[in-house]
């Protein structure tokens, strides 16, 4: 499978991206849902969601082969971290 390019900026991948999630997925989402991938194509907003990112994106490049994708982590403020920190202690 080719490699589609990116046609945007990060910043314009990232308010895209970030407003299709926001706006037309996040409400239809469960708390079931917390944890899994999803795959936006930040041009249709269409979208697939799976356990993992790959297998989210192979799904929507299956469907759609130019999509322009940015990953979400459900219910997370990144898809991914790096590094450790320490867990905050709250008093019983």
């Amino acid at each position: 499978m080719a490699s589609t390019q990116p046609r945007y900026s990060k910043e314009e991948f990232a308010r895209r991206g970030d407003t299709i999630y926001e706006k037309q997925i996040l409400p239809k989402l469960s708390a079931k849902d917390v944890g899994k991938f999803l795959a936006i194509d930040i041009e249709t907003g269409d979208h697939e969601m799976a356990a993992d990112e790959m297998k989210a994106g192979n799904k929507l490049l299956r469907r759609c082969p130019d999509a322009q994708i940015w990953i979400v982590r459900i219910g997370h403020a990144a898809a991914r971290s790096f590094g450790g920190r320490e867990a905050q202690q709250t008093k019983p």
